[in-house]
């Protein structure tokens, strides 16, 4: 078969286009490899508690938004509560309290007898639970100013630690939970609340707000001396979930 002259200059343009296009492929410099991100990351990013640490705090904004019906926790705040068994007499850190959601609930339980320490990093929110508690007589209450990896707890001075939707604002987890393991006495207890994290069910904020999921912080906690208590019913949840554990030697 004979290639007709219109034929053969197609096929030379073709041939020069794509020896054209194979030379400057050789010749530009290679694309930079992207790295790989991780899915997560060891510990929050301090911007996450900085709207905490403002000296124009609002609080009543807070307080609705932790204290509203369209929050699962304080839905399920008696449930959550009723989970750690508390007895009269016995002390409850409630670290990261917030706007003191839990307190009243906690100081009811210990009784006159027992002590709630609520720790949080905000002076404004320690002030607004101080004041609570004066007016409802609940003097077995008291706040303590904490930091970003520290609670100032006393050594052995608590039974149960209660940390709600607040594991994932940890900066300095390995820290922190060794400074929750100190203050904890023999056979205390750790209890942590926080939202379940899983892609394509969870929502958009939460899935950019904590930094991993369930599995990742019972691994990091289990890490700092803690085990796992058996399993209890949380059914009543579905956003979040309630993991316990029980304080071990390191």
């Amino acid at each position: 078969m004979t290639m007709t002259a219109r034929g053969l200059e197609g096929l030379k343009s073709v041939t020069t286009s794509l020896f054209l296009a194979g030379l400057i492929t050789a010749c530009s410099p290679p694309a930079p490899a992207r790295a790989p991100m991780p899915e997560f990351s060891d510990h929050a990013n301090p911007k996450v508690n900085a709207p905490f640490m403002a000296p124009d705090l609002d609080v009543k904004l807070w307080t609705d938004r932790f204290e509203g019906e369209s929050r699962e926790v304080y839905r399920a705040r008696e449930a959550l509560v009723a989970t750690l068994a508390l007895k009269p007499g016995m002390a409850v850190a409630d670290i990261g309290a917030g706007t003191g959601l839990f307190v009243k609930y906690f100081a009811d339980a210990v009784g006159p007898t027992g002590k709630v320490f609520a720790v949080d990093i905000a002076e404004p929110f320690l002030a607004q639970i101080k004041t609570r508690a004066a007016d409802a007589g609940l003097s077995q209450v008291e706040t303590l100013l904490g930091a970003s990896a520290k609670t100032n707890l006393g050594p052995s001075s608590v039974d149960v630690a209660w940390v709600c939707d607040v594991y994932h604002h940890f900066e300095d987890p390995p820290t922190m939970l060794a400074d929750i393991h100190a203050a904890l006495r023999p056979n205390g207890r750790l209890a942590v609340v926080d939202f379940h994290r899983i892609p394509g069910v969870t929502t958009e904020f939460i899935l950019g707000h904590v930094r991993a999921d369930k599995a990742t912080f019972v691994a990091e906690i289990e890490s700092a001396g803690f085990r796992l208590a058996p399993d209890i019913d949380t059914s009543f949840l579905t956003e979040n979930y309630l993991v316990i554990f029980e304080r071990v030697g390191l």
